[in-house]
């Protein structure tokens, strides 16, 4: 059987066809990425649904044939520096990349900052500012206080600082995906969106920095919370 699909103004042929190992589809019609991630999602979330064990609620992960994330040409990544640390901001970066980009920042060497040096991750930032559309959200030690007291609760706090980076970005670029490392319930992020971002398909993953959106972010989260920490230095004498 074939059926025409349309999502978001988007349109595909898919195919169902029956094999010994029960029902399956093809998507190989379908030329557009995030149309066909769009399609293998909802297929795959019925598929999770339809094997749920009624005895402990428990539901078979089914990951064959599911499209990566990482093959979305056009995404959003975010990530955040500073988390644990008692002195300086908390710094939340948002990086848009593109086929183009995507390429570009391959061939520089980005990866996830925690495997570079200072002075790599220094000369990255200005690198990936110039190519990349981004957003930076610090907030200071007195910003920070003020918004605990009034969220209570660090990864609502980190949620809204990763929205609004997702916010800021889709003021300037039109995308569909925004990835960030999971660092607590993907509602979080999701309650903080405002109207644009609402409209976003949002994923969370652990060590979402292998992502390389989420890698830009990373080193950029990390640039300015070491060049906030050096002003402090400067300040305080030390």
């Amino acid at each position: 059987m074939q059926f025409q699909v349309r999502i978001k103004n988007k349109q595909g042929l898919i195919r169902i066809y029956e094999s010994k190992k029960g029902v399956r589809h093809d998507l190989s019609q379908v030329k557009d990425q995030e149309l066909a991630y769009l399609i293998e999602n909802a297929l795959s979330n019925g598929q999770q649904r339809a094997k749920e064990d009624p005895n402990n609620g428990t539901i078979e992960k089914k990951s064959e044939g599911i499209l990566e994330i990482d093959s979305i040409e056009e995404i959003i990544g975010t990530d955040e520096s500073g988390k644990g640390d008692y002195f300086g901001p908390l710094v939340v970066a948002g990086v848009f990349v593109n086929s183009e980009t995507y390429r570009k920042l391959k061939n520089m060497g980005v990866m996830d900052s925690k495997k570079l040096g200072d002075d790599q991750i220094k000369f990255l930032a200005g690198e990936i500012k110039k190519i990349c559309p981004y957003s930076l959200v610090v907030i200071g030690n007195e910003k920070y206080n003020e918004l605990y007291e009034r969220i209570e609760n660090l990864n609502k706090l980190l949620a809204w600082g990763h929205a609004r980076t997702i916010e800021n970005i889709l003021q300037t670029v039109s995308c569909n995906f925004a990835l960030s490392d999971k660092f607590g319930d993907e509602k979080f992020i999701k309650k903080a969106l405002l109207e644009k971002g609402k409209e976003i398909t949002l994923f969370q993953r652990t060590k979402a920095e292998s992502n390389i959106a989420v890698a830009a972010a990373s080193i950029l989260a990390r640039d300015e919370f070491v060049n906030r920490l050096h002003r402090l230095s400067i300040k305080y004498n030390h």
